[in-house]
């Protein structure tokens, strides 16, 4: 799922949320999407509630989008981290340019599951939508560091050859979206399209510089990015929709536990892109489980 390029989200149709009566000696039920990031926000959300005093019942890696929606809207489960952007899809909104503004985009699917029962909370900084990353010595090297940079590179005749999907190359959302709003137009030569083309093996070729590539499709917080050596260059003009992680709550539990909007707020407003694409990584990559890697963190802000 991770690997599933945004936005192809299953759409739920939503009906009325069933808002069953939540008191403060139940646990709070928290799930979580089946993908790294999910299960590293999941345990962040039930350690930091259980450090202060509120049980948790886990249900994390409950299942895809569509899966962990409809279990929160019928209220199987009280809480989970999802992304602003997907709110496009969920209200059939996904032609509006709110989702392109991350205080738009928060403020508008806040106000709108606010009328099915449901509070989203403070969202991290961090932005999991589509980029296009390029190896760190090339970026340090030449002082790339957004999208405009890159297209003043290929127009000086800087050498950038591309990984990526054969979606992502042809969806008018995608690679064509960035080359007509940063004016590069990017060669047959200039692209190594790989079948399937995930994320693990686009990274995995700029990093190996198969055939001479040093550019790969990525997600912003992709945990392999550091460990492979490659930086994502700065969406500057705001082409793709923002996909910031925020918890969002069923009502009656947050009336039943006011302390989770502060104690959630602490964590996710700590979390930037850098931050997360490294806790992502020590899972990915360094082997570690996501329980511990949210207990380090979490002991790390207490210090």
């Amino acid at each position: 799922m991770r690997f599933t390029l945004k936005p192809l989200l299953s759409v739920v149709s939503l009906s009325l949320v069933t808002l069953s009566t939540a008191n403060a000696n139940d646990p709070v039920v928290v799930a979580s999407k089946i993908d790294t990031e999910g299960a590293v926000l999941g345990e962040l959300i039930i350690q930091t509630l259980e450090r202060n005093g509120i049980p948790t019942e886990d249900r994390l890696q409950l299942g895809a989008t569509n899966v962990v929606r409809t279990a929160l809207s019928a209220g199987e489960i009280d809480l989970y981290p999802e992304y602003t952007g997907n709110g496009a899809f969920f209200f059939d909104m996904a032609d509006s340019d709110v989702w392109k503004n991350p205080e738009q985009a928060y403020q508008t699917v806040r106000e709108l599951d606010a009328q099915n029962g449901l509070m989203w909370l403070t969202p991290a900084s961090a932005n999991n939508t589509w980029a296009m990353s390029i190896r760190e010595d090339v970026a340090s090297e030449h002082d790339l560091k957004t999208l405009d940079d890159l297209a003043a590179y290929i127009a000086d005749g800087g050498e950038f050859k591309f990984a990526a999907s054969a979606e992502f190359v042809e969806s008018a959302q995608a690679l064509p979206a960035f080359q007509q709003a940063y004016g590069f137009k990017l060669s047959d030569d200039q692209l190594l399209v790989l079948s399937g083309g995930n994320t693990a093996a686009t990274m995995r070729a700029a990093a190996q510089q198969t055939s001479g590539v040093n550019g790969a499709m990525t997600y912003g917080t992709d945990g392999g990015l550091s460990a492979l050596g490659l930086v994502v260059l700065e969406d500057t003009k705001g082409v793709q929709p923002v996909y910031q992680p925020a918890p969002v709550v069923r009502d009656s539990v947050l009336e039943a536990y006011p302390d989770i909007e502060p104690l959630l707020r602490d964590v996710f407003s700590t979390l930037d892109e850098l931050t997360l694409q490294e806790l992502n990584a020590n899972v990915a990559v360094n082997g570690l489980s996501a329980d511990q890697v949210a207990n380090n963190y979490l002991d790390s802000l207490d210090n």
